[in-house]
């Protein structure tokens, strides 16, 4: 049977009468644990037609086939004995798997995937339902499959929504956009060291795709890709989301990024290209701070995965990445230091500013998009903001950004020239020493000068607080220092 419409509503109705769900944040865990089961068990079939011997790591009695299907005479498992495979068979067998350093990646997946996973659901009835809803959808049917890729990014745009998940996904227009401007080359390696669900990957593999027209260069789009995710949930959504996107060997790895001396990086752990978006308003351990260069150390996590993104980018490298309006103002060492660096041993050549509801309803906090590659040092900056449309007081989930909205800079950035409006300059290009020494590594240049604001949640009221006084507190420091040089006994006395 074809997937029915209305396929996510359908399983949101049948989960809100189970009392094990809580919110939206566990129905989506709860469906993806489903969906990576269903589709790699379309995928095993693929392995078993091509492969000679092919063996699944997964048991027989615990593959889709086996149990979530009905059995040759119609006759499928549901309510207590169905929660209880669920509970005490598939989900203890596959959370324990052998695996070893020598199991092919897209077997060692199914472990991974699962170490974390959770079954909330404590109604068999209801779970039997959401499983045949699941198994409605044909994936050896090229259509229906491609149509599910629709279906799934739906449910990644519910993350924005979904809580503390929200911070899992990015955009489609942001990632798509950066990934553009970064021009993907066939026999690139790119990586995202905080993945999260994957969209900064798919929207490489949608740019590169084009570039494709042989087998060859199928293989070498295939192995392009590397990814690290921290969370296990996210982690699962990527997984799947590689798996919907034909790549059976996902290079995507259930790590914290950050647990690794900088130092010890060689060159065959760095990356043509890096594209992410570093969680930010995050702290780790204090532990995680001497991995890292005592000019280097910081509590913030952006910080952190800068510094990382420099280390791991190779010579002639190219990089996109989204920072909070924080970074660029910021004047503590380690913000400081990441920038001096990205000024005297890379060259920061651009700064896109984003409105401040770009990332809403998640977060107001303001975002910009750093692109800088490792061929030279930096001699100029330039920036462009992007402000809102005409048609728009500010984005929100129900309308999002488009790429569309990006149309003004992608042409100016094949063209650039300083654009000055009434308001400020919307383009405009800043030499490094000026940005050194004249702004002291304030970067928090061509701001928005207006945009009308939404109404806040009390914690966003907070935090879009502390990022302006920090804003007020960062040029407040930097006219001292000047109003100190010029005073007897300064450095310009």
């Amino acid at each position: 049977m074809a997937m029915q419409s209305g396929f996510i509503k359908r399983i949101r109705d049948v989960m809100r009468m189970d009392a094990g769900i809580n919110g939206d944040a566990q129905r989506i865990e709860q469906m993806v644990w489903m969906l990576f089961l269903k589709v790699y068990d379309a995928k095993e079939d693929d392995w078993e037609l091509n492969e000679d011997d092919y063996q699944s790591i997964i048991p027989e009695k615990c593959r889709w086939r086996n149990w979530a299907q009905p059995d040759k005479n119609g006759h499928a498992l549901t309510g207590d004995k169905l929660l209880d495979f669920v509970n005490n068979t598939l989900f203890p067998t596959l959370k324990g798997l052998k695996v070893t350093p020598e199991t092919p990646v897209k077997k060692a997946i199914v472990k991974s995937t699962f170490e974390d996973a959770n079954n909330y659901m404590k109604d068999g009835v209801y779970l039997r339902q959401v499983i045949d809803i699941i198994d409605e959808i044909e994936f050896d049917d090229v259509k229906e499959s491609h149509a599910f890729g629709f279906v799934y990014e739906e449910i990644l745009r519910d993350l924005q929504s979904a809580g503390s998940s929200g911070e899992f996904y990015t955009p489609r227009a942001v990632t798509d956009f950066m990934a553009l401007m970064i021009k993907p080359k066939l026999g690139e390696k790119m990586a995202d060291f905080a993945c999260g669900t994957g969209g900064f990957i798919t929207s490489w593999l949608g740019q590169l795709q084009k570039k494709v027209k042989t087998t060859e260069a199928q293989k070498q789009l295939d192995e392009s890709i590397y990814g690290i995710e921290k969370k296990p949930f996210p982690y699962l959504l990527c997984v799947t989301n590689m798996l919907l996107h034909d790549i059976e060997v996902p290079n995507i790895y259930h790590e914290n990024s950050l647990k690794h001396n900088l130092l010890d990086y060689t060159d065959d752990d760095k990356f043509d290209v890096i594209l992410m978006n570093p969680p930010y308003g995050g702290h780790e351990d204090k532990s995680i701070q001497s991995f890292f260069p005592d000019d280097l150390a910081s509590s913030e996590t952006a910080d952190l995965f800068m510094s990382v993104i420099m280390y791991r980018l190779k010579k002639k490298g190219r990089a996109a990445v989204v920072v909070p309006d924080g970074f660029l103002f910021g004047l503590d060492n380690a913000k400081v230091a990441i920038k001096t660096r990205l000024l005297t041993e890379f060259n920061l050549h651009t700064i896109v500013r984003l409105p401040g509801s770009v990332f809403s309803p998640y977060t107001s906090i303001s975002t910009n998009l750093l692109f800088f590659d490792n061929v030279k040092p930096a001699t100029e900056t330039w920036y462009y903001r992007v402000d809102m449309p005409e048609d728009r007081k500010h984005f929100s989930k129900t309308k999002p950004m488009e790429l569309k909205h990006f149309d003004e800079c992608i042409e100016w950035w094949n063209d650039r020239k300083e654009i000055e409006l009434s308001d400020g300059p919307k383009a405009k290009k800043y030499t490094k020493d000026f940005l050194l020494n004249d702004q002291g590594c304030n970067l928090d240049l061509c701001g928005y000068p207006h945009e009308e604001e939404e109404v806040l949640s009390p914690m966003e009221t907070i935090q879009n607080y502390q990022e302006k006084r920090a804003s007020l507190n960062a040029e407040i420091d930097h006219v001292l220092v000047q109003l100190e040089a010029l005073l007897p006994g300064g450095t310009n006395a």
